[in-house]
């Protein structure tokens, strides 16, 4: 079993011990998704560069632990909606490669469609 469906597991098991997935449709775990993404970016708001840096390693527990969140609702609304994640990010990796190629995209930020 890969490690993500070995952690997907545990978490369907954690949901299911409490009952929980009449609440977990896909857009509540979508809208939670985002939620504990932001909890992830107030970590680093209003901060400067230098200070973000800092910040980062001062609070590592505290966002290793939003970034956990994010985690768990990304993999139960794959699993939910029966995607095969590693497969859906290959086939992504795959599209953003002809969408930004090497020659046109190394070093720049630059949207697609503007390279």
């Amino acid at each position: 079993m890969s490690e993500i469906k070995s952690i997907t597991a545990k978490i369907k098991a954690f949901r299911d011990e409490r009952d929980w997935k009449q609440f977990h449709n896909h857009k509540d775990v979508a809208l939670s998704l985002v939620l504990e993404a932001t909890e992830v970016l107030e970590h680093f708001q209003w901060k400067s560069p230098k200070e973000v840096e800092e910040h980062g390693k001062t609070n590592k527990e505290e966002i290793a632990d939003e970034l956990a969140d994010v985690a768990i609702y990304l993999l139960e609304l794959a699993d939910n909606l029966k995607i095969d994640l590693p497969k859906a990010i290959d086939q992504k990796i795959k599209k953003n490669a002809l969408k930004y190629p090497v020659h046109k995209a190394k070093g720049r930020h630059t949207k697609y469609n503007k390279l």
